[in-house]
């Protein structure tokens, strides 16, 4: 896995995104998409919002998917595999880059069809926790038509990333705006943050 670390690294210093291609192996992907399904069909997702603490709201035209946390605490095989994975990526970068990651958070995120998130930055006003954020994608057979795709705000650019199976994504909490552009078929990621204290 070291190799997939070092290029996420090495892509973030060089462009403020690490973007590495199969971070998630195929079976991995596959099992925590079937993971996810089986959770969405138990109804065991819940619609998501914006804010923290008292000034967390849904709002549906900011922000239209659902979601479900991870936690070791489910006893899930293949979320633990993920997790496992996880910690070895925390370990590498806190060895090789001095992050000082005390931890992490991680939920299944899915869009409908017609689905978006608007622009938003990741770190909260009132908590720095929030040091990077991460997206792994779940979904095979994405074709640029099926819309989709992130949209990382830079200085003077934008950069568009089409959520492919495996696909990792890698920046700063407090430092881009992004937004997921409307869906035009079902949206499948993991998305979450590596935090300090």
């Amino acid at each position: 896995m070291e190799r997939f670390f070092e290029r996420i690294i090495s892509s973030f210093l060089d462009t403020k995104v690490g973007l590495v291609d199969d971070f998630l192996n195929e079976d991995l992907s596959s099992k925590l998409k079937e993971n996810l399904l089986s959770l969405l069909l138990s109804k065991q997702f819940k619609a998501a919002g914006i804010g923290n603490n008292s000034k967390f709201i849904t709002s549906k035209s900011i922000r239209s998917d659902v979601i479900y946390w991870l936690d070791r605490k489910h006893d899930n095989i293949h979320e633990n595999s993920f997790f496992d994975q996880m910690d070895e990526f925390v370990k590498y970068l806190n060895l090789t880059c001095y992050a000082g990651i005390t931890g992490y958070e991680f939920h299944y995120a899915y869009y409908e069809k017609g689905s978006s998130y608007k622009r938003h930055l990741d770190q909260f006003k009132d908590n720095q926790s929030r040091a990077y954020s991460m997206i792994m994608y779940l979904n095979s057979e994405w074709i640029p038509t099926d819309g989709g795709e992130l949209c990382i705000y830079h200085e003077n650019v934008s950069q568009i990333i089409s959520p492919l199976n495996g696909k990792c994504v890698f920046f700063k909490s407090s430092e881009l705006e992004h937004e997921v552009l409307l869906s035009h078929k079902p949206r499948m990621s993991i998305t979450g943050w590596l935090k300090t204290n």
